[in-house]
């Protein structure tokens, strides 16, 4: 998406899995870089599941306080299942957003949260894990937004290597 910056910030994530699993999207839905807190991630990293390799094209780092990385055009989105959060169905994304994601087994921290400048959640009936939260806002994003590339080129791009069906008319 040309003239945006997103940044993905997770929360002291657990799972390599999921780490793995937002880089993936972070490649997926035009994520300028991903961010994390916590000691937890790098011991779980031996587990890494980023199969395409974003990593070598999307930094990934680790950092002490999540809104320290915000510009000062950069609007602060929590994502979390939080009482008098807004359905992200209602909302608005701006042109650039940290998107700051909770822990797999917890929150995000109040702190963060007061100085957040919008607060939603993915109205579910249960909750998500990290990576298919992250998902769904980044999809969410993009499919509400101006820029949309839909072509067979796009899929050509896209799709592994092993499918080459198409859709007969």
């Amino acid at each position: 998406m040309p003239d945006t910056k997103i940044i993905v910030g997770l929360c002291n994530p657990k799972s390599a899995t999921n780490v793995g699993a937002v880089m993936r999207a972070a490649g997926c839905f035009f994520v300028d870089s991903v961010i994390y807190t916590g000691q937890r991630y790098d011991r779980a990293v031996k587990l890494n599941t980023d199969t395409k390799k974003i990593s070598s094209t999307i930094p990934l780092s680790a950092v002490n306080d999540l809104l320290d990385h915000k510009s000062k055009t950069m609007k602060v989105i929590c994502v979390d299942l939080i009482e008098g959060a807004s359905p992200l169905p209602h909302f608005k994304h701006p042109e650039n957003a940290l998107y700051i994601f909770g822990p797999e087994d917890g929150t995000i921290d109040q702190t963060i949260i007061d100085q957040a400048d919008a607060v939603v959640y993915v109205p579910t009936i249960g909750c998500m894990n990290l990576a298919a939260t992250v998902n769904v806002v980044l999809y969410d994003r993009l499919a509400k937004s101006t820029v949309h590339i839909t072509d067979n080129e796009l899929i050509r791009r896209s799709r592994d290597t092993n499918n080459n069906v198409k859709v007969r008319c």
